[in-house]
């Protein structure tokens, strides 16, 4: 299996944690707290296995960057929250930037 299929992996397992932490209330909620734990284990994991061949470097930057910005959207979309222009701005750089690290360098390159 590709090392970039389970960094996606890595990125959803973490995007389901952290969209579950407010409804840990401080992690007294079982159930949310528990998919929490989950989603960042799995996430860590899946992080683990692409580090064989991908470096260190562009896979948490890839991880961090499609992470924050589908966090964003996913607020934006189903928890009402909004977003800036400012904000906006600074999630198309750091989209940018994934995308530069992905088709440019060659550091990415299996």
């Amino acid at each position: 299996m590709s090392k970039w299929i389970f960094l996606i992996l890595a990125i959803v397992a973490e995007v389901i944690g952290t969209l579950s932490l407010k409804s840990t209330e401080g992690f007294t909620k079982l159930w949310p707290s528990t998919i929490v734990i989950i989603g960042y284990c799995a996430a860590f994991y899946f992080l683990s296995l692409t580090l064989e061949s991908i470096p260190i470097s562009i896979v948490y930057a890839v991880w961090s960057g499609v992470g924050i910005a589908v966090i964003a959207v996913v607020s934006v979309l189903f928890l009402d929250q909004k977003l800036d222009l400012a904000a906006m701005i600074g999630l198309s750089l750091i989209i940018a930037g994934v995308v530069v690290l992905r088709l440019y360098s060659e550091a990415s390159v299996e």
